[in-house]
């Protein structure tokens, strides 16, 4: 019996172990997982400085204004004033130029009438004005990055400002990947009658890397022999964190892999689940020791693998990485044919997203959603789960995307 498809993720979500961690250089973190809490060990600003480009004065100066100050410096970004203000003087300052000792304020250059080592003040400023303070952004001590963020440009450079320059990150899983099939051949070769071109584990190659995982094996064209299927999936197994089969996990006389995942000492968690495309997703385990491979069977319709990734294995390689966020998910209408399925079974249609009114619109991608169908996989945006209750979804629908990127 075909498992439930939040059953199916429940399942794999509950045997995802986290693969430990190790501190790399902020240039090669970017993507990464932060492995445990960042906290500033400086105060950002790290000093009071000048908002904007103008002179910092004592704001008690400029009460009565009009005034006349004497300049007596200058405070440029890198290279603060020399000299401490003293009442009814100025400095010149720089944007983001530290401000002088005895200084409380700026006047913006606009407000001036600057002469030959005085300046003219047309506003009278409060203190503080334009002032940036010491630690008004970021505190020493405190939390600037927590544990369980991908580093992205943003995170990358907050974590450049506080002067951090290695963090320890999650460890990416080891993927390897396997594609099975007598009648695959790559991209670069002439299919000869009956054969195809090899498309899902170049797909699948990416897909990885998208998700997080390093792919450190790839086995292409393995041939619908028992023999064959066994050897691939043992040097799978030997070298990764997590195996990827796809094809060969139904029930036709050439469909080897649940067999050969048996015999290597893989522990089935379910075969097929209620979900279409992506039936016959097989999901196991094998535990050696300390050390446990995570082994999933996908469909060989390159769109059952796509949808079985995005369901599956991405999110288990989130998990492994270090990453626990839900995926992301929008509210959309659906527009479009209407289309219907069995009560019963989750049916996941390929998406893209357009603006609407009020709403985001989901059209299908492609004109065939057949899980064979290629044009169903360019340019898609998400996912739209019709959930197991309904009898499918008309024009009009609300409906909710899974977000793919």
């Amino acid at each position: 019996m075909a498992l439930a498809l939040d059953e199916a993720v429940a399942v794999v979500r509950a045997a995802c172990r986290p693969l430990g961690s190790g501190d790399v250089p902020l240039a090669g973190c970017a993507g990464r997982v932060l492995a445990a809490d960042v906290a500033s060990p400086t105060d950002l600003p790290r000093f009071d400085n000048s908002a904007m480009d103008g002179y910092a004065v004592r704001a008690g100066d400029t009460t009565w204004a009009p005034v006349r100050l004497a300049v007596v410096g200058e405070s440029r970004a890198g290279a603060p004033a020399a000299t401490a203000l003293g009442p009814g003087q100025a400095v010149r300052v720089s944007t983001g130029a530290a401000m002088p000792s005895g200084a409380d304020a700026v006047v913006r250059v606009e407000d001036t009438v600057p002469g030959e080592g005085v300046v003219d003040v047309g506003v009278a400023v409060e203190p503080r004005r334009d002032v940036r303070p010491a630690g008004d952004d970021v505190r020493t001590g405190q939390v600037v990055v927590p544990a369980g963020t991908r580093l992205g440009a943003g995170e990358i450079g907050m974590l450049a400002a506080v002067g951090v320059d290695r963090v320890a990150v999650a460890a990416r899983p080891r993927v390897a990947l396997v594609s099975t099939g007598d009648e695959l051949v790559p991209p670069c070769q002439e299919p000869a009658p009956g054969q195809i071109h090899d498309s899902n584990s170049y797909m699948l190659e990416r897909l990885v890397a998208d998700a997080g995982g390093d792919v450190v094996m790839i086995v292409r064209g393995v041939a619908d022999t028992r023999a064959a299927v066994d050897e691939a999936v043992a040097r799978a197994l030997g070298a990764a964190d997590v195996v990827v089969v796809v094809g060969g996990v139904s029930v036709g006389r050439h469909d080897h892999v649940r067999a050969a995942l048996s015999d290597a000492g893989v522990d089935e968690a379910f075969w097929r689940v209620a979900l279409r495309p992506g039936h016959p997703t097989w999901f196991g385990t094998r535990d050696r020791g300390r050390r446990r491979t995570l082994m999933f069977g996908l469909p060989g319709n390159p769109g059952s693998a796509f949808v079985a990734f995005h369901l599956f294995v991405a999110p288990a390689l989130a998990l492994l990485a270090g990453d626990a966020r839900v995926p992301l998910r929008v509210a959309a209408r659906f527009r479009g044919p209407g289309v219907h399925k069995r009560v019963g079974v989750a049916l996941a249609l390929r998406v893209r997203l357009e603006a609407g009114h009020g709403a985001p619109v989901a059209v299908p991608a492609g004109h065939n959603q057949a899980s064979h169908a290629m044009t169903a996989l360019v340019g898609v945006d998400g996912l739209a789960v019709i959930p197991p209750e309904a009898d499918g979804v008309g024009d009009g629908d609300p409906v909710s995307v899974r977000l793919l990127r």
